[in-house]
């Protein structure tokens, strides 16, 4: 019988050998975990501007790694093809993340063409308004895009797997500085891929 931190590990290691081949990837996940560690903490203060920090500059980088940076060829240390890595992907695959920036992408403008949202909100006045109020809805958007996946695995696969899904994506922030904070310093000796990507060695970094 699969336990917790079991199902975790697997979780965690299947996301880093699938989906983190490129170093340039890796640091910007380096900053990308750095930026959401102090956005959680700003979340006991100030929650828009936790949002905005978490959005505008821990999303970004980190899907701008995943999108532009990461080989979607095929994966010899896995031997899989990256069809079939995005056809397993337990949470956000590329599809679903498109989806969910475009959905982050657009609010900002229907708060411009309707600033009390419909009767839901205090109608911004100025700039520091919108983007607070734009925030707000920023992280209603996380809340909503963690519940949602989160209800949405215990039915396509089981309730650990949402459960566990949804622990790792809170403490993946923590989890990638350890596993990343070595890749600046290989894209400084111009390493851009992973060595192990293209002669299929294993590598048991992120089961620990």
């Amino acid at each position: 019988m699969r336990t917790f931190l079991d199902e975790l590990k697997q979780q965690r290691w299947d996301d880093h050998r699938y989906y983190h081949h490129s170093r340039i990837n890796q640091t910007l996940h380096l900053v990308s975990a750095t930026t959401f560690v102090i956005a959680y903490v700003m979340l006991f203060f100030e929650p828009a501007v936790a949002a905005l920090l978490g959005w505008l500059v821990a999303m970004t980088t980190r899907q701008s790694g995943h999108f532009f940076f990461e080989p979607k060829g095929y994966d010899h240390l896995n031997h899989a093809t990256h069809a079939h890595k995005e056809e397993i992907k337990v949470g956000y695959n590329l599809l679903r993340k498109a989806v969910l920036m475009a959905i982050w992408a657009v609010i900002p403008v229907v708060l411009l063409a309707r600033p009390d949202l419909f009767g839901l909100m205090t109608p911004h006045d100025g700039f520091v308004d919108l983007a607070l109020n734009t925030g707000l809805l920023w992280f209603w958007l996380g809340v909503a895009g963690l519940l949602f996946r989160t209800v949405q695995l215990f039915f396509i696969r089981d309730v650990l797997t949402g459960l566990v899904w949804a622990s790792k994506i809170l403490t993946d922030p923590f989890h990638d500085i350890k596993l990343y904070h070595k890749a600046p310093a290989y894209l400084l000796r111009r390493e851009l891929i992973d060595p192990r990507y293209w002669t299929g060695e294993s590598d048991e970094m992120a089961a620990a």
